[in-house]
């Protein structure tokens, strides 16, 4: 509307596990894997996770022993993520949320696993090697044409490359999956040339009640945005993104004549945590 133009990069087409921008963010880790010699991964995230099922994936595909710490107590039923990551023979620790907040390591985890062969990878491929990995996003055809890169935002480890391989003028916009999470924009700072500072852009009103929170609106908006695009989205991430296009774009945000790319980053596990029936895909 408005005279513009936008385009989805589906990115969620890439792979079926080790799907959109985690397949780019655990490129980095799994080069750095190799050129240390390590013969594992260990990594952290919650219940329905998207990267660990994608280290998963990745680790049985090249021979690497993976391990995860997971975010809670160990549930009587692991969800349907965890137990497909266990049995692509992903090891599977749990901690408390007050330890996993403090990213502590639970002390059995390295009974079983040799540190000197392991390699961490933070949550959410969180670092340099991932912002490394994730800039190859951009080597996608007419990248250079959008005026305009919106993408949604979780560590900031895939807008941190995203603004790395921006063109000259091109504008980059993080939506964040977050509530009040402002340290965000410090976080993808970390990870930048104190050029890109003046540049990092996170909008943080379109959240929806915090992370992996929805409402009716949203479930509404991903539906009928299915029924006329096509495209799938999930609540956690993707659909809030294109929530927030649309906002952005009918409240006259974006010139006559933006180009505007919106990057499908890929990972509908979260949806499978809605009841039967809820999306329409």
């Amino acid at each position: 509307p408005l005279g513009i133009e936008a385009a989805v990069l589906r990115l969620d087409r890439l792979h079926p596990l080790i799907s959109g921008n985690k397949w780019f963010k655990l490129q980095g880790y799994l080069a750095q894997a190799k050129a240390e010699g390590k013969s594992g991964l260990l990594t952290f995230g919650g219940a329905w996770s998207n990267h660990i099922l994608a280290t998963a994936a990745a680790g049985a595909a090249l021979g690497l022993r993976t391990a995860a710490v997971i975010r809670g107590e160990a549930p009587g039923m692991p969800s349907p993520t965890l137990l497909e990551a266990a049995a692509l023979g992903m090891r599977l620790f749990y901690s408390s949320r007050a330890g996993y907040r403090q990213k502590a390591v639970p002390p059995e985890v390295w009974t079983e696993l040799d540190p000197a062969s392991t390699l961490l990878v933070p949550e959410g491929g969180y670092g340099a090697a991932g912002a490394a990995g994730a800039e190859g996003i951009a080597a996608s055809d007419g990248w250079a044409r959008y005026t305009h890169v919106l993408a949604s935002v979780g560590t900031g480890t895939t807008l941190a490359g995203l603004l790395r391989a921006s063109a000259p003028g091109q504008q980059v916009i993080g939506i964040s999956a977050l509530k009040n999470n402002h340290s965000l924009e410090a976080a993808v700072r970390a990870l930048l040339p104190g050029t890109l500072h003046g540049r990092v852009d996170v909008r943080h009103e379109f959240h929806f009640g915090g992370y992996a929170r929805h409402s009716p609106e949203l479930i509404a908006f991903m539906n009928d945005w299915y029924r006329r695009t096509g495209v799938p989205s999930d609540f956690v991430y993707t659909g809030k993104l294109f929530f927030a296009a649309d906002a952005l774009a009918r409240a006259g945000h974006f010139a006559p004549g933006s180009r505007i790319l919106l990057l499908h980053s890929g990972g509908l596990q979260g949806n499978r945590s809605l009841p039967a029936g809820t999306l329409i895909f």
